[in-house]
């Protein structure tokens, strides 16, 4: 969502104090989550995001602040509201920020612009760009302090990206007595929360409850200096992680109360984005509990806060959710194509590695037929290639099983009579079969609607009613409940 922000005041001439503190500001409201007042307090400097800042005037090393605040907001914003070509932005302003610092020498400045640099390209998927970058500025960066650990912070999202959560781990337990020594509450808090996410991944993965344990010890620090920095966003995130190590602890019970509290906060600060992230870990709670309708509806929930909100890749996992619930609760087609949806929803980002996990779902909630499990697990270990967690790898091994074993599968005797002979033809079964598979097919994707369902077919829906109750009785249960109109008295 685009803030409409006032026309700029060029009445007189900003002066480097303002601006300055218009920079500190606006970065400050970033680590709040507050893009809103961010591009607010910036208004008079900058109109929004695909916008120059106005330097001219400015010292250079005011220049060099204005565009740096400026390009790291646009990457943020860019990235929270999915803004084409917004990374791309946010990289030339911070290049021409670090042309700045370089006229003026300040190395420890073009060290933390680099920083920022490499998070825009950690934004677009190119990790191995943005791994290089961090080391070379880490390197200048020798001394203990705010602009070091949010550095290390951006390094450790990079190596999760990659799954490389040992490596990730190393990098806080070495840098431990630095973060801990730190007044920065959002800095402080964001330590021991990357460490928590980072225990319960390893948690899922070498199946380590004592990890989970740690995690939720370190989930309580987090809480704390956040509380401390009166930042509701992060706090209301880190409600929805401890909710699902509660959840991989199965404590169920536990696990949402502290999911509702998540949702509650988001509520608060009316963000539907965050409200689909928490609606979509209850969904995976629910599925434990073996409660599949409210795991479907909950999930499907997300799906349209993903979807209005335009975060494809998040769509894409709650998908994948919404398909396990429905799958579980035998509304099979319906599951086999909210799957397809998940994969194709992914793709459409090039988030591969999500399409990847969506493919191994189906195969694992669907019985396919041999040619589309074998299409399924192929395009599953391609787009999965990368992926060191140990979990998928053993999962990506059963679905091979899986494979080999439907391609050594013998068919029954009517099934190969039927292909070896040849039987006449039943032209009108054979029709009335196919017209049956199409209908079905299309009130799958219509989750029920005739109506929907009858646009897809391009049949009237008088039409369609009449085939469904006329010729395929059957179908009855996929349609929605039929609603009489009551006629009127007079």
């Amino acid at each position: 969502m685009k803030i409409p922000l006032r026309k700029l005041h060029t009445s007189r001439q900003i002066t480097s104090e303002e601006a300055v503190r218009w920079c500190q500001t606006a970065l400050e409201q970033k680590d709040r989550e507050d893009y809103a007042g961010a591009q607010e307090t910036m208004r008079r400097l900058w109109r929004g995001v695909g916008k120059r800042p106005k330097t001219k005037g400015l010292h250079p090393a005011v220049a060099a602040e204005v565009l740096l605040c400026v390009g790291i907001l646009t990457g943020w914003i860019g990235s929270k509201n999915q803004i084409k070509d917004a990374q791309e932005t946010a990289k030339n302003l911070i290049t021409e920020s670090i042309t700045y610092y370089e006229s003026i020498t300040d190395l420890i400045m073009i060290a933390a612009a680099r920083t920022e640099l490499a998070f825009c390209y950690w934004r677009q998927g190119e990790l191995n760009e943005a791994r290089t970058m961090l080391h070379e500025s880490l390197e200048k960066l020798t001394t203990g302090g705010n602009t070091r650990a949010r550095a290390l912070l951006k390094l450790v999202a990079v190596e999760c990206s990659a799954a490389r959560f040992h490596e990730a781990l190393e990098i806080l337990t070495d840098n431990a007595s630095m973060f801990l020594k730190l007044q920065h509450h959002t800095i402080k808090g964001g330590y021991h929360n990357e460490k928590a996410i980072i225990l319960r991944h390893l948690a899922k993965s070498e199946k380590r409850d004592d990890y989970l344990t740690q995690a939720i010890s370190e989930f309580e620090k987090a809480d704390q200096e956040f509380k401390r920095a009166r930042n509701h966003v992060y706090r209301a995130d880190l409600k929805n992680n401890v909710g699902l190590s509660l959840f991989n602890l199965g404590r169920y019970r536990e696990a949402h109360l502290f999911l509702d509290e998540a949702r509650r906060l988001a509520s608060r600060i009316r963000d539907k984005a965050r409200s689909g992230i928490y609606d979509e870990s209850t969904a995976q709670v629910f599925i434990a509990e073996g409660k599949f309708t409210e795991a479907e509806s909950t999930a499907r929930r997300a799906v349209l806060a993903f979807e209005k909100s335009g975060h494809r890749c998040e769509m894409a996992e709650a998908l994948i959710t919404q398909g396990v619930a429905l799958a579980r609760s035998g509304k099979i087609e319906r599951a086999h194509f909210i799957f397809q949806q998940a994969i194709q929803t992914a793709l459409e980002v090039n988030a591969l590695s999500m399409a990847g996990l969506a493919a191994l779902a189906l195969i694992e909630e669907v019985e396919l037929d041999p040619l589309t499990l074998q299409a399924a697990y192929q395009q599953a270990r391609e787009w999965l290639a990368g992926c060191e967690r140990k979990d998928v790898i053993l999962r990506l091994g059963d679905a091979a099983e899986k494979l080999v074993e439907s391609l050594r599968g013998g068919i029954s005797t009517d099934k190969a009579s039927e292909i070896i002979f040849n039987r006449p033809f039943d032209l009108q079964n054979m029709m009335l079969k196919h017209e049956g598979t199409l209908i079905k097919r299309a009130l799958v994707q219509a989750n029920g609607s005739v109506t929907h369902a009858a646009s897809l077919l391009g049949v009237s829906y008088q039409a369609l009613c009449y085939m469904i109750e006329g010729r395929h009785k059957d179908l009855l249960e996929d349609r929605s409940p039929i609603r009489r109109r009551t006629k009127k008295t007079h």
